[in-house]
C-alpha cells in the first residue's frame, strides 16, 4: 500500500536566475497546490497522461542506476510494478506556472522509493542538505536538462530554505505574518512557461560580457538585498531594493516577463503601487506580485485575480 504522503508546491521568492550564479536565493513551500502517488483503478485523460510521464522517468532512472551512476539509492524495481498496477501522480500543481510540479513529483518518488531515506527536519546538518539537493537535483534534470534541486528539496522537506550559496544552505523560519495593508500575491500570466527555453536564453545571454556584469553586480546585489531586508522585518529597505530588481528585469530579461503582464509590470514601477518579479524562470506561468497597499495594486491591476499567499 502506498504511503498518504501529500506534496506541496513551492515558490521561489528570490533567487531566479540569481541562484545559477551563486547569489542568495529564498523558497517557500506552498499549500495552496499538492500532489501525490496514488493508484487509480482505472486510468483515462490526465490519468493516462501521468502514468506514461511515470514510465518515460523510470527509463531515466533505470539509466542511471545501470550506469552506476545514480547519486541517491531508489526501489527502481518496486516503482516499475507499481506503475504497471497504475500509479499515477494526483497533482493540482498547474505545470509550467513556476510553483513546482516537477519538484513536487521528484520529492514524492524519493519518499516512496528512497532506501532509508533522510527524514524531512528543520535541524538537518548541511552536508546532509547538499547531498539529498545533490541527488534530487539529478533526479529532476529529467524534465528541465539542469536542476538546481532547489524544488525538489523544499516540496520534500516542506519548510523555507535559504540558500546563500551554492555550497550554503538551510532551513529558515520568515518572519511572522501581519495584518496590515501590505501583501505578496500572485498574477497567473494565462499561458504555461518553458523552463528550458528560458534558461537557455538566460544562458546564452550570459556569453555577454555587459550582461554578464549585470547579473553579477547589479542583479545580485538587489535580489540578495531584497532576501536580508525581507527576513529582517525592514519594510522600507525591502521595497526601495525589490523596485530596483523589478526594474532591472523589465531592462534586461524581457523574454522572461510573460506578454500579457509586460504592460502592468511598467504601471507597477511608474505608480510605486506595487512591484512584480519573475516565479521562476518566467516566459509563463505566475508572476509574484508585491505591494504596500492591497486594495490599491487591487484597482490598479483591476481584471487580474490576485492570490495573496503572504500579508504583511
Amino acid at each position: 500500500m502506498i504511503k498518504d504522503a501529500l506534496f506541496h508546491a513551492k515558490i521561489l521568492l528570490f533567487g531566479e536566475y540569481g541562484i545559477i550564479q551563486d547569489s542568495m536565493g529564498l523558497s517557500i513551500p506552498y499549500k495552496a497546490y499538492r500532489g501525490e502517488l496514488t493508484f487509480k483503478e482505472s486510468v483515462d485523460g490526465k490519468d493516462v497522461w501521468s502514468n506514461e510521464q511515470l514510465r518515460n522517468y523510470l527509463v531515466y532512472l533505470k539509466e542511471l542506476q545501470e550506469k552506476k551512476e545514480l547519486l541517491l539509492s531508489l526501489d527502481l524495481d518496486s516503482m516499475k510494478l507499481d506503475i504497471e498496477n497504475g500509479m499515477v501522480f494526483d497533482s493540482t500543481i498547474p505545470n509550467g506556472y513556476g510553483v513546482g510540479s516537477s519538484g513536487a513529483l521528484v520529492a514524492a518518488i524519493y519518499d516512496k522509493y528512497a532506501h532509508e531515506a533522510i527524514v524531512p527536519e528543520d535541524d538537518l546538518n548541511k552536508t546532509e542538505l547538499l547531498e539529498l539537493k545533490e541527488g534530487l537535483a539529478q533526479m529532476e534534470s529529467h524534465f528541465h536538462g539542469k536542476s538546481s534541486g532547489i524544488d525538489p528539496l523544499i516540496c520534500y522537506m516542506k519548510l523555507p530554505i535559504l540558500i546563500k550559496s551554492k555550497d550554503e544552505l538551510g532551513t529558515i523560519g520568515l518572519p511572522q505574518e501581519g495584518k496590515g495593508e501590505g501583501a505578496i500575491f500572485l498574477i497567473n500570466s494565462g499561458q504555461p512557461g518553458e523552463t528550458q527555453n528560458m534558461v537557455n536564453i538566460f544562458m546564452e545571454r550570459m556569453k555577454q560580457e555587459g550582461f554578464r556584469n549585470m547579473v553579477r553586480k547589479e542583479f545580485t546585489k538587489y535580489n540578495d538585498e531584497c532576501i536580508s531586508a525581507f527576513l529582517d522585518g525592514e519594510t522600507q529597505p525591502f521595497f526601495e531594493s525589490l523596485k530596483g530588481l523589478s526594474d532591472l528585469v523589465l531592462k534586461h530579461f524581457s523574454p522572461m516577463i510573460p506578454m500579457p503582464l509586460r504592460n502592468f509590470w511598467l504601471k507597477g514601477l511608474n505608480t510605486d503601487d506595487y512591484y512584480l518579479k519573475l516565479c521562476g524562470s518566467g516566459g509563463g506561468g505566475y508572476v509574484l506580485g508585491f505591494t504596500q497597499n492591497l486594495e490599491q495594486a487591487k484597482k490598479q491591476l483591476k481584471g487580474k485575480d490576485l492570490e495573496v499567499i503572504y500579508r504583511f
